[in-house]
């Protein structure tokens, strides 16, 4: 321990105690911008400077450490006026009009300069000209940028994917694309986490809300709206919600006071997931010296997306079944459009998802096989959903629940916790078991693979045939195990791969709170539903049982194969031969 003063309180510490976390233990709090712990500690944006005795130059708080004896002067004249330069320097490079931008309300630097009460500029405005082009998911705006660094560091360190970097030198250093002219033609996997992890509106997704409106007001349209699992853990969020009070049965009133005609739940289509990818595993096996294993699970589109861009050679190691909202959309066009009596191209389908990728998914072009347009016409992130709601005046605390239409409407526990790392493979097992074995295992038999460790593993025993499993969560994780894979370390049969960390609950299109890791507890409360569920199987599902009877007859035949099947190698990403 050592003993330091700080702002004339002093207090004892444990040494190496960064001078920021040593403020918080004596009730200051230093601003920052830049810092996220363990992750970006390199003391860019010069906020958190602090004066120390006996030294003429400024500290900043979050890379340096205490000593015995310190006296610290976290706000004094020297230090107030370099933090308040330094924020009056971002801003003039900054673009400013808040009112108009997708993060007001919630940004950092906002949030720092009111508080320093920064309401004129003392420095010229140079704002970055640059444009970003094209109609990519995931927008970059120059003109917001403040070289914080953190977009590079989750991007290389957490997911390997190295898209970001700084680029040029002096006045001009920046931030932008690595190894490629323009952000789509990059291998970005459109994760997002870049997005969360930006303190302000540099890095945000293409916003499609509007294109929602107009169908939800276009006559000949019917809108059928699809929830995600992981959209019941964050929706209510911004709005103060408790996740008891965030239902999906309350976002549906929602969605039905802004005139949308049918909600359903993407529990449903995770269930048919569960039957295709699991007989499809199961064959699998049957044929082990010419298939390829391991397989890995297709439901993440920004994994598929990161396999596609740096491991190629592994696609055919990807399951073939689509992922939920595919086959929700190839579903809800053909199955349920013969229901309705419709035209499967005056059904518009909407999907709520926790990502990016979900945008570009539903616009590869090969995921049209219900009629021959796109099966899902437009994916929005839950931060979309929640401007969507509050365009509308909704109050979200204050509307009844109701209930989600039939028969897409029904889904499993085994469905629902779909959203965490570990709950596809989980749910898969207790269907795999129950199709093998002939009954139904006890529904927690495999809570092995849950948690939010990066890369879990474990072995069951199927009818006497041992079945090795892996689950990793974010894509840094991934390209370790592949890598694992591929020098003979370890062998599997079956991976499941998220790409985000904790899986879709920490997607990079839930609501941003800045430098808080929220998936955990998001994960808890899908696995507190799933246990407080009846039906915790998909094969147990009705909705299940009838669309099989009904329509596709059993899981992997040829009506199956064409609409909830796909292709991977029928859609290229930039430098794919």
């Amino acid at each position: 321990m050592v003993n330091v003063t700080i702002d004339g309180k002093t207090i004892q510490v444990p040494e190496r105690t960064r001078i920021l976390d040593a403020a918080r233990m004596a009730g200051v709090n230093i601003p920052t911008l830049c810092y996220w712990e363990g992750l970006n500690e390199i003391g860019a944006c010069r906020v958190c400077v602090v004066e120390v005795e006996g030294y003429n130059k400024l500290f900043t708080a979050c890379n340096n450490t205490v000593d015995e004896g310190m006296v610290i002067h976290t706000n004094s004249a020297k230090a107030w006026k370099a933090r308040r330069t330094n924020v009056e320097l971002i801003l003039s490079e900054h673009n400013s009009n808040c009112a108009t931008c997708i993060r007001s309300g919630n940004c950092s630097l906002q949030t720092i300069a009111n508080e320093m009460g920064i309401f004129e500029l003392p420095f010229p405005k140079k704002v970055p000209a640059k444009k970003q082009k094209g109609n990519f998911p995931l927008v970059r705006d120059y003109t917001k940028c403040i070289k914080c660094m953190r977009c590079i560091q989750v991007c290389d360190q957490i997911q390997a994917s190295n898209i970001w970097d700084v680029v040029n030198t002096g006045a001009k250093t920046t931030v932008d694309v690595r190894s490629a002219y323009r952000l789509e033609d990059s291998k970005c996997a459109l994760c997002g986490q870049c997005i969360t992890h930006c303190p302000v509106g540099a890095l945000h997704e293409r916003d499609d809300v509007q294109k929602v409106m107009d169908a939800i007001n276009d006559p000949k349209k019917v809108t059928v709206v699809q929830i995600a699992p992981s959209i019941r853990t964050a929706w209510g969020e911004p709005f103060g919600l408790k996740p008891e009070q965030a239902t999906v049965e309350r976002l549906c009133e929602a969605l039905k006071m802004m005139g949308v005609d049918y909600v359903f739940d993407t529990n449903f289509s995770a269930d048919l997931t569960i039957m295709e990818e699991g007989s499809e595993f199961l064959e699998r096996m049957k044929h082990k010296d010419t298939a390829k294993f391991p397989m890995f699970t297709s439901c993440c589109p920004g994994w598929v997306r990161f396999l596609k861009g740096h491991y190629p050679e592994l696609q055919d190691n990807l399951s073939t079944a689509k992922s939920p909202q595919q086959m929700f959309g190839a579903v809800a066009k053909s199955y349920y459009a013969e229901i309705l009596n419709k035209d499967p191209k005056d059904i518009y389908c909407i999907s709520i998802m926790p990502c990016l990728a979900k945008k570009h998914e539903c616009a590869i072009p090969v995921m049209n096989d219900a009629c021959g347009e796109p099966d899902v016409d437009v994916a929005l992130t839950t931060r979309e959903v929640d401007r969507l709601i509050a365009t509308h005046h909704i109050l979200p605390g204050e509307i009844p629940e109701r209930p989600l239409d039939l028969p897409l409407g029904i889904g499993s526990g085994a469905g629902n916790i779909f959203g965490a790392t570990g709950g596809v493979m989980e749910a898969a097992l207790r269907t795999a078991y129950a199709l093998v074995i002939g009954k139904n295992p006890e529904p927690d038999l495999f809570h092995d693979v849950r948690g939010m460790d990066g890369w879990k593993e474990a072995t069951y025993d199927l009818a006497g045939t041992p079945v090795r499993v892996a689950v990793v969560n974010g894509l840094g994780n991934a390209d370790k195990l592949i890598k694992a894979i591929q020098k003979g370390e370890v062998e599997y049969d079956f991976v499941e791969v998220m790409a985000c960390p904790g899986g879709c609950v920490g997607g990079g299109g839930q609501p941003i709170h800045d430098r808080q890791f929220c998936a955990p507890a998001r994960a808890d409360w899908l696995y507190e539903q799933d246990r407080n569920m009846t039906l915790r199987f998909s094969h147990e599902n009705p909705s299940i049982t009838a669309v099989y009877k009904d329509y596709f007859g059993a899981p992997l035949s040829e009506k199956s194969h064409h609409l909830l099947h796909t292709d991977h190698h029928g859609w290229k990403m930039p430098g794919e031969e």
